[in-house]
C-alpha cells in the first residue's frame, strides 16, 4: 500500500501527514448488500436524479417557450433564460444536488461518474449497478413530472429530449459527448482525490463547486450541437417520456412488440371495413344526383 509522506516548516519545525491509499473496493460485494447505507445511498441517487431532471428539463421546455415567436410578441432573442441560464440550471442543480448527497451516495447522479468510479475500483459492482438503475428510474419519473405539471407544451417543445442539430454529423456530435463526458469524469476524480483531500482540508468542502462548474461549462460548449448528454440518466429519461405515445404506436419497443403487432392486425379489418363503408357512401350520394345518373 502506498504511503506518501509531506513535510512543511512550520516555525522552524517540521510538521508530516501521513497518507495512506484506500484499499481498492471489492468487484462483487455481497455483504454489501445487507447495510442499510447502500439502501440509503440508492435512494438518494433516485431523488437526487429526479429533481436534477425536474428542475432542468423544466427549465428547457420555460426557454423554449419564452422564446417562441408564435407565442410571445416580444423580440425572441430576449426572452427567457438564453443558453447561459440552461447551463447555469443544469451546473447549479449538479452542485446543489452533489453538495447535498455527498456524504450519503458519494453525490454522483450520473451513470458516466458511478461507471468511472467502478472502473477505478472506487465502488464495487453491485454499488455501481443498483446506482445506474436508481438514477435511470429517477431520470425517468422526474421528466415524467415536467410532463404532468407542462402538458401543454411538453410535446410541443421536445419534451427536453437530446437531439443533433442541424448542419453537425453524426461523428461530430459522438466527439463532442466524448469530450464532454471525460471533462465532467475527469473533474470529479480531481475533486474526490483522497490525497488532496488529506493534504487540504478544504478540498472536500469544495468538491462540489468544480463539479457543477464543469457541467455548466460542458453545457455551454455543447448544447449548440447535440443539446448536451453526458448524463445518460438525462438523455434516457427524456427519450423514453418523450418517445413513449409513439414507440407503443410504432411498436418500436421490443418487450411489447408481438404484442402490438397482434393488437394492431386486430384493428385492421374493422378500419379497412369502414373505409369501404364510407366509399359505398360517396359513391351512392354521387349516382343519387341527377346530372351523374346513367342513361
Amino acid at each position: 500500500m502506498a504511503k506518501d509522506i509531506e513535510a512543511a516548516p512550520q516555525g522552524g519545525e517540521f510538521s508530516t501527514k501521513d497518507y495512506s491509499d484506500p484499499p481498492p473496493a471489492p468487484i462483487v460485494d455481497f455483504e454489501e448488500l445487507t447495510k442499510w447505507s447502500l439502501y440509503r445511498a440508492v435512494i438518494a441517487e433516485f431523488v437526487a436524479t429526479l429533481l436534477f431532471l425536474y428542475i432542468t428539463v423544466a427549465t428547457v421546455i420555460g426557454y423554449k417557450h419564452q422564446s417562441d415567436p408564435t407565442v410571445n410578441t416580444t423580440d425572441a432573442a430576449c426572452s427567457g433564460v438564453g443558453i447561459l441560464g440552461i447551463a447555469w440550471a443544469f451546473g447549479g442543480m449538479i452542485f446543489v444536488l452533489v453538495y447535498c448527497t455527498a456524504g450519503v451516495s458519494g453525490g454522483h447522479i450520473n451513470p458516466a461518474v458511478t461507471f468511472g468510479l467502478f472502473l477505478a475500483r472506487k465502488v464495487s459492482l453491485i454499488r455501481a449497478l443498483l446506482y445506474i438503475i436508481a438514477q435511470c428510474l429517477g431520470a425517468i419519473c422526474g421528466v415524467g413530472l415536467v410532463k404532468g405539471f407542462q402538458s401543454s407544451y411538453y410535446v410541443r417543445y421536445g419534451g427536453g429530449a437530446n437531439e443533433l442539430s442541424a448542419g453537425y454529423s453524426k461523428g461530430t456530435g459522438l466527439a463532442a459527448e466524448i469530450i464532454g463526458t471525460f471533462v465532467l469524469v475527469y473533474t470529479v476524480f480531481s475533486a474526490t482525490d483522497p490525497k488532496r483531500n488529506a493534504r487540504d482540508s478544504h478540498i472536500p468542502v469544495l468538491a462540489p463547486l468544480p463539479i457543477g462548474f464543469a457541467v455548466f461549462m460542458v453545457h455551454l460548449a455543447t448544447i449548440p450541437i447535440t443539446g448536451t448528454g453526458i448524463n445518460p440518466a438525462r438523455s434516457l429519461g427524456a427519450a423514453v417520456i418523450y418517445n413513449k405515445d409513439k414507440a407503443w404506436d410504432d411498436q418500436v419497443d421490443l418487450l411489447g412488440g408481438a404484442a402490438d403487432r397482434r393488437r394492431h392486425r386486430r384493428r385492421l379489418p374493422p378500419v379497412r371495413a369502414e373505409g369501404q363503408r364510407r366509399q359505398a357512401r360517396v359513391l351512392q350520394e354521387q349516382l343519387s344526383r341527377p346530372s351523374l345518373r346513367p342513361d
